[in-house]
């Protein structure tokens, strides 16, 4: 039960819901406002099953095309921390400002990478070496069930912590990222490191 608190903690934190909620706003508001909470379950189902392929199918497509998992390692460290930058020290315009959503999103960008991005599915597939697969089900499950919420609910947190709160709260979760990210490369580094001798 902890490891599966701790796993599901961990992707929670990297599909980001908090930090991603200007950007739901933002593709949704030419959306009617009855739509929108079906097109946040929609694009949240579209992520969770893509998440749960990589859970299963990730391990067999990486050994298919010949990389090792500490490679997966090192780059999914490599990935998580360069995005984690991101939120810490976000870029004056996001560039997501110039695409266009006059119309209803469909899996890109809501679904992917927003929440299915390059590092979940990274840690998804680390993380499913380590732990069985009951547990990693769970996880997912756990981290993918607290994100819908807090997306459905974005207008009202917007509302309740302000522009400046969910930055903070953003910034906060990238903190966290990043020892996580060092912690991914150094592991797969030092795994790397134990091949060669």
């Amino acid at each position: 039960m902890i490891a599966m608190l701790s796993v599901a903690f961990a992707l929670f934190l990297l599909m980001d819901p908090i930090g991603n909620i200007p950007f739901y706003i933002s593709f949704l508001k030419k959306v009617e406002p009855h739509r929108q909470k079906v097109v946040i379950f929609r694009e949240l189902l579209i992520a969770l099953f893509i998440i749960i392929a990589f859970n299963f199918l990730g391990t067999a497509l990486m050994q298919f095309l010949h990389v090792s998992n500490d490679t997966i390692q090192i780059a999914g460290g490599l990935i998580l921390f360069l995005l984690c930058l991101k939120m810490i020290f976000p870029p004056p315009h996001d560039s997501n400002e110039n695409l266009p959503h006059e119309t209803e999103p469909f899996i890109v960008p809501l679904a992917v990478p927003l929440i299915a991005g390059p590092s979940v599915l990274a840690a998804v597939m680390i993380y499913s070496e380590q732990e069985t697969g009951l547990v990693m089900l769970g996880a997912i499950l756990l981290a993918w069930a607290a994100s819908l919420l807090i997306l459905l609910g974005a207008s009202f947190l917007k509302t309740v912590l302000g522009w400046r709160g969910i930055m903070a709260l953003e910034r906060l979760m990238g903190l966290v990222l990043i020892l996580i990210a060092v912690q991914m490369f150094l592991s797969g580094l030092s795994t790397f490191l134990s091949h060669q001798g």
